[in-house]
């Protein structure tokens, strides 16, 4: 009912105008409390600023979210998985995943995709094969959302990778609220998260300046993304992979790119404990412990992305900022608010907010 009411009366308003806009705006926001999250004063609001409006002509109806307190929570639910673990692993970095894999289906020159619309929620996408493993990081935040209805899952998923990293010693994040939730799955393909293994030196290398290029990142962003496996692990039963990155594996540092320069060597996986290893393809130090992907070798086995494994692996602090702004640039991909383009018409702009909550046709 609310979505007929909305698709009716604000399709009318766009036809007529911005001032139209504005005055049917204030009249669905005293009636458009949650009705399975389609329309809300939050809502009207984020449309009329990604319509480049002032944001004082809606009623401030909404209950202002406090993200300080979301943070805090959100480091209590990565504190609490630990002592509840307590063998020495972490939730932190399997957040720091889902905020990525939520961002990294954006390409530029489709202007689609990104961490707007929280799809993952749906089918298919949250079956595909790179998402695996992630629905308990996912289901670990739902106490948040229901204590915070207000906040959006795609800026809650984006937050918690933030909170994350920054949990484990990273960087400071700048991160920003903006993101609406979708109510309709994905329209972008399955296959633009990167591959670990693409059965090729070459073709590993292309397929990661590929994936992160579609998205619009230099080989220096690339790089620094990639650091992020510094924490968290590989597990069989999600991956097929098995076995963390470094010894530190809920610690956020440069410690990729020193076990990638300076560890090693580096080998094929043969055997695990004590058995033929039939996992797929990876790379092992010399103890076993740790391994590295194809597509982590490939950053020593490419010339250019050597050079600025070697720089971070000597300068912490230039990847701490390096990564930073890439990763705020990742998790901003695609999101109207932070991308508003000048080409963009209002009609164009409702067409696109109408698609993103269910309300075309």
């Amino acid at each position: 009912m609310l979505g007929n009411i909305a698709r009716c009366t604000l399709a009318q308003a766009a036809r007529s105008g911005t001032s139209n806009f504005i005055r049917h705006a204030r009249g669905l926001s005293s009636r458009a409390e949650v009705v399975s999250g389609r329309f809300s004063p939050l809502l009207l609001a984020a449309t009329v600023s990604a319509a480049g409006l002032t944001l004082s002509a809606v009623p401030a109806a909404a209950v202002p979210i406090d993200y300080a307190a979301v943070k805090k929570d959100i480091a209590q639910v990565i504190e609490a998985d630990a002592a509840k673990r307590g063998d020495g692993t972490s939730l932190a970095g399997t957040l720091v995943r889902l905020a990525w894999h939520a961002s990294g289906t954006y390409c530029k020159s489709a202007g689609n995709g990104g961490s707007a619309g929280a799809t993952m929620r749906f089918e298919p996408e949250k079956s595909w094969g790179a998402n695996a493993g992630l629905g308990p990081a996912r289901a670990a935040l739902e106490p948040i959302k229901a204590k915070y209805p207000g906040i959006s899952y795609a800026d809650l998923w984006t937050l918690a990778g933030s909170v994350a990293i920054e949990e484990m010693g990273g960087p400071s994040i700048k991160w920003r609220p903006g993101r609406l939730d979708s109510h309709k799955p994905t329209t972008v393909p399955d296959g633009r998260l990167p591959d670990a293994d693409k059965q090729d030196i070459g073709k590993t290398i292309d397929h990661i300046r590929a994936v992160f290029g579609r998205m619009g990142f230099s080989d220096r962003e690339m790089v620094a993304l990639i650091g992020a496996h510094a924490v968290g692990r590989c597990h069989t039963d999600a991956s097929g992979y098995w076995g963390p990155w470094t010894l530190a594996e809920t610690t956020f540092s440069n410690d990729l790119f020193r076990q990638l320069v300076e560890g090693g060597p580096w080998t094929v996986k043969r055997t695990h404990e004590g058995k033929p290893w039939n996992g797929p393809l990876q790379f092992e130090d010399p103890s076993g412990k740790l391994m590295m992907l194809p597509s982590d070798m490939a950053l020593i086995w490419d010339k250019d992305f050597r050079k600025l494994c070697e720089e971070y692996a000597k300068d912490e602090d230039r990847f701490f900022a390096d990564f930073s702004a890439a990763w705020t640039k990742l998790l901003e991909l695609g999101v109207p608010v932070f991308n508003q383009s000048t080409s963009l018409t209002f009609a164009a702009m409702f067409r696109r907010v109408f698609d993103l909550f269910g309300l075309g046709n």
